[in-house]
């Protein structure tokens, strides 16, 4: 099964309750609830902006792991984050 994302912040979407709802609070697999939520994103906020919160949870999540490395990260999202859908038309 081919790994999915959330299209707006590129979490990983793995359980039903990470996917978003659509306004009749159907799942939709596009975006995780955190982005998109009742049929809307949730907040008006820019890649960068985005990319930013992304990486402070990184940073949470790989508390002491002296492998992760911040820029390498930053680096990657940059990349990454213009591929997916929320933020391509807006380039």
């Amino acid at each position: 099964m081919e790994e999915m994302y959330c299209q707006s912040c590129g979490m990983p979407l793995v359980k039903v309750e990470d996917f978003a709802t659509n306004k009749d609070g159907t799942p939709m697999s596009e975006y995780c609830i955190y982005c998109f939520k009742d049929g809307a994103f949730t907040g008006d906020i820019s890649m960068e902006d985005m990319i930013n919160i992304s990486l402070k949870h990184m940073r949470e999540l790989f508390k002491g792991d002296p492998d992760f490395n911040e820029q390498a990260a930053l680096i990657k999202m940059r990349d990454f984050f213009p591929e997916l859908k929320r933020w391509k038309k807006s380039l």
